[in-house]
């Protein structure tokens, strides 16, 4: 089998317009995916430079293949089954900083750069007093964009019309206020002057950005059938869901210069990304963190199997879109529509996702997720939403250790977390483990004992796991509330 080049198959090369911080499956299956369906539908025209972010890395195997790679799309579209595999072309090369300092600051000469896109981890986005400014390069992802964009503003005498659009990636909240911010302190640092200073905040744009898709990576399992398919050595395959969001905090005239919409991509340009972080956090991870332990005590093990599951899948319906949506403040309907695309992702038949792979430090991800929602609920509604307060329960069961048939149950959390939970049960008594649980600040950050009938609703739910079994608890909350999906 022929290896995968612009000599083995058809490909186009664009002009070189964006430069890309990283080169992992996520960029290459999400970014790259979306500017490669720009160019095909939308004209966009614009090819991509790899930066590799850190010193090792893997854009020796990207220029091996000349930029090119297969994507494998799986996934449901309205019940109905995709697998799709596509030629990305839209990377033209890669670059590692590290060993081509000049050719990467050379980016900056080219006239028709235009936009920088990064994900350099949740961690890449942070600013190190031990940067130098003649580094080559800085370590941080902040710093060598600041050397970069420096050389730009020399380079073309700080012209207004040679700024960046900027749209980092990573995984924080308002990611563009944090690298801006790192920029800024670097500017204090290395003191760039007023000038550069003054050309970064009127030229530039940095933009804060929400994105989701599952991207599990090189398809180890299918990669035989790939191949033959494709016919080409492709080493660099990525699968990928087919369910993607871009949500961009930035104005229309920066839409118009990053024409998506005309692809008919799932790209929103919008004035805040709050709404769209909360909404991702409320409906795909909140339910995430309740349904695992509930599914897993259930004797299920894949998020899947919850879902299609007729008890259990009735129970993540109830707290997703009774519980959790209501909290909300999006258009209704808007929020019913994103609420079904995550049912369809979770019953996403290509990838198997372990419940117990969620359950890693559900305490912190209860509190972030989940706690928010009780909150709200409680303050619109008047009462506790029984659902998220039983997956609390839940959690603090499968806290309790012991065995699920032949599997050992092993909680991982923080130890004094892990700690808290073994003494409590030691009592034997579960109104002490919901008060103890619901009591402990370093946990929530306050007391949620004192929230009126929280303790004894919790104390209900462990009280219903222990003496009903998982499921029939679950039953039994369900016919309680005379919930009908």
């Amino acid at each position: 089998m022929q290896p995968l080049n612009r000599s083995t198959v058809s490909a186009r090369t664009y002009p070189e317009r964006i430069i890309q911080f990283g080169e992992g499956n996520f960029l290459r299956a999400f970014v790259d995916w979306i500017i490669f369906n720009m160019n095909e539908k939308a004209g966009f025209n614009s090819g991509v430079v790899v930066v590799q972010p850190i010193e090792k890395g893997m854009v020796d195997s990207l220029n091996t293949q000349d930029g090119l790679y297969h994507l494998n799309l799986q996934g449901l579209d309205s019940g109905n089954r995709i697998d799709s595999i596509q030629l990305i072309d839209v990377i033209t090369r890669g670059l590692n900083p590290y060993t081509q300092f000049d050719d990467y600051l050379k980016l900056a000469e080219n006239p028709d750069m235009r936009f920088v896109i990064s994900n350099t981890t949740e961690a890449g986005i942070a600013f190190q007093t031990s940067d130098k400014r003649d580094d080559a390069p800085a370590s941080s992802y902040p710093g060598k964009l600041t050397q970069l964009l420096f050389h730009r503003f020399k380079t073309f005498k700080g012209a207004p019309d040679k700024g960046f659009i900027i749209f980092p990636c990573e995984l924080i909240f308002h990611n563009g206020t944090e690298l801006k911010k790192c920029i800024h302190q670097y500017i204090e640092l290395w003191r760039l002057g007023d000038d550069f200073k003054q050309w970064f905040e009127t030229a530039c744009g940095v933009y804060s950005t929400l994105v989701d898709r599952i991207v599990p990576g090189y398809p180890k399992d299918t990669i035989n059938e790939i191949l033959e398919k494709i016919q080409v050595d492709d080493k660099l395959v990525v699968k990928a869901e087919i369910f993607h969001l871009w949500v961009i905090e930035a104005s229309q005239s920066v839409a118009a210069e990053f024409p998506a919409d005309k692809a008919g991509l799932n790209v929103l340009f919008v004035s805040s990304e709050k709404p769209y972080h909360d909404r991702k956090v409320t409906l795909l991870n909140g339910p995430h963190t309740v349904l695992s332990p509930v599914a897993y005590l259930s004797g299920l093990d894949t998020v899947r199997e919850a879902c299609e599951d007729d008890v259990i899948g009735r129970f993540i319906r109830r707290v997703m879109f009774d519980e959790l949506l209501p909290t909300l403040d999006l258009p209704k309907a808007e929020l019913e529509k994103f609420a079904a695309d995550v049912l369809e992702r979770f019953r996403n038949p290509f990838v198997k996702h372990f419940v117990t792979s969620i359950m890693l430090n559900s305490f912190p991800k209860f509190k972030t997720r989940d706690l928010p929602g009780l909150k709200i609920y409680l303050e619109r509604k008047g009462e506790l939403p029984q659902g998220i307060v039983f997956g609390l329960a839940a959690i603090c069961t499968y806290y309790r250790g012991g065995k699920r048939n032949n599997d050992v149950i092993v909680p991982n959390d923080d130890k004094t977390i892990i700690d808290l939970l073994a003494q409590l049960w030691e009592s034997g008594d579960v109104q002490t483990v919901a008060q103890g649980v619901l009591a402990a600040e370093y946990i929530w950050g306050k007391d949620l004992s004192r929230i009126p009938g929280l303790t004894a609703l919790l104390a209900a739910g462990l009280s219903a796991i222990i003496n009903k079994g998982m499921r029939e608890a679950v039953v039994a909350l369900l016919d309680a509330t005379r919930h009908e999906i």
